[in-house]
């Protein structure tokens, strides 16, 4: 049987990097790799000036190639953000996609973890900071906090909140927010 990790965001149509496991090879590894690049993509690992990094040193990873989205629906602050001009191929974008990572010797990149606080919820992206400015948007709300919580489950949002009482505070978030986002818990 052959396992395949495979790696990419929605603005790269989901695959950008594949990684094929081997039992004896990935034993020990603390870390699975996410691989290299599908065919027609590119994956640079990059400084904040746009400069290569080399092997083992850590940068942002970008992807570029042909299953690149355009950007992302009525939001082209973000899409200017996210998409830029490939240094590399004239004419081209790339995606900056947030996650730190590094190439490894033997041509693989590896995962390190996010520049930001995105976490990913059952399948959503969320950014508990975005969560946090819609409650502190909240009349009467006087400070607020967002975390997540694993305790040996599923990931779960949970929101400190002072000033007012938790059912108001989910009340007046859910006309803020979408369901996906609400936290679990709001105290």
């Amino acid at each position: 049987m052959t396992l395949i990790h495979g790696y990419g965001p929605t603005e790269a149509t989901v695959d950008a990097a594949f990684y094929v496991l081997d039992s004896e090879r990935d034993r020990d590894r603390l870390r699975i790799p996410i691989g290299k690049p599908v065919p027609g993509a590119r994956l640079y690992v990059l400084d904040p000036n746009l400069a290569v990094q080399p092997a083992g040193v850590a940068g942002e990873l970008y992807i570029a190639g042909g299953g690149l989205a355009r950007g992302y629906l009525n939001r082209p602050e973000l899409t200017e953000e996210r998409f830029l001009a490939d240094p590399f191929y004239p004419g081209e974008r790339m995606y900056k996609t947030g996650d730190l990572a590094r190439w490894l010797p033997n041509g693989n990149i590896e995962f390190l973890g996010r520049l930001d606080d995105q976490v990913k919820i059952r399948g959503y992206r969320i950014e508990p900071g975005e969560i946090e400015a819609a409650l502190r948007s909240i009349k009467g709300v006087r400070e607020a906090a967002v975390t997540v919580r694993a305790d040996g489950g599923e990931a779960e949002l949970c929101a400190y909140a002072e000033g007012l009482g938790r059912n108001e505070v989910r009340a007046r978030l859910e006309r803020l927010l979408p369901g996906y986002m609400i936290p679990a818990h709001i105290i």
